[in-house]
C-alpha cells in the first residue's frame, strides 16, 4: 500500500497550527507538528509572510501528498473574518504552489472525529490527539488542532474507500 502524507493546517494570524501526518497500511504517524507563533506587535502582512514561508518549508521538507485545512467558521466580527481569511489564503497558497489537493473540514466535524463530540474543548482535543497518535507529550493547542484535522482527513478517506 502506498504511503500518504497530509499537511494539515489550523489557520490563525497569531498562532497557525500545522502538522504532517503519514498513513501507511492504515497506521497513522505524526511526522512533525508545530505552531507559527507571530508576536502581537508584528504587522499583519509580515505575519502572513511568516505563515506562508514556514508552511512552504514544511511542505518542501516533508513532501505531503495532500493538504487539509479547517473550513471557514462563522464569525460575527468582520475584522476577524478578514484576518482569518487572510491567514487561510497564505496557507492555501502553499497548497497551490506545491500542487496539493485541498480538503476542508468543519471544526465541529474535526472535534467529533477525534473526541466524539463536536463541542469539545481544545484541551480535550489535545489529550485525545496525544493518545491516538501515541505522542510522548501533549502538543500545544493550535498544533493539536492541526493534528486533529490530519486525523480527520485520513479517517474520512478510509471511510470513503470502504
Amino acid at each position: 500500500m502506498q504511503t500518504e502524507r497530509v499537511l494539515a493546517v489550523d489557520p490563525s494570524l497569531r498562532g497557525t497550527g500545522y502538522a504532517v501526518l503519514e498513513s501507511q497500511c492504515g497506521r497513522l504517524r505524526a511526522i512533525t507538528y508545530g505552531v507559527v507563533a507571530n508576536p502581537p506587535k508584528l504587522p499583519a502582512h509580515l505575519c502572513l509572510r511568516e505563515i506562508h514561508d514556514t508552511l512552504a518549508r514544511v511542505a518542501d521538507a516533508h513532501r505531503p501528498t495532500s493538504f487539509a485545512i479547517e473550513g471557514v467558521i462563522y464569525v460575527q466580527n468582520v475584522r476577524t473574518a478578514i484576518i482569518l481569511g487572510s491567514a487561510r489564503g497564505a496557507a492555501l497558497l502553499v497548497a497551490s504552489t506545491h500542487g496539493l489537493d485541498v480538503h476542508e473540514y468543519a471544526p465541529r466535524l474535526v472535534k467529533q472525529a477525534v473526541v466524539g463530540r463536536g463541542g469539545a474543548q481544545k484541551n480535550q482535543v489535545a489529550f485525545m490527539i496525544r493518545a491516538l497518535l501515541g505522542l510522548t507529550e501533549t502538543p500545544p493547542p493550535d498544533a493539536a488542532d492541526a493534528l486533529a484535522i490530519g486525523v480527520t482527513h485520513f479517517n474520512r478517506r478510509a471511510t470513503a474507500i470502504r
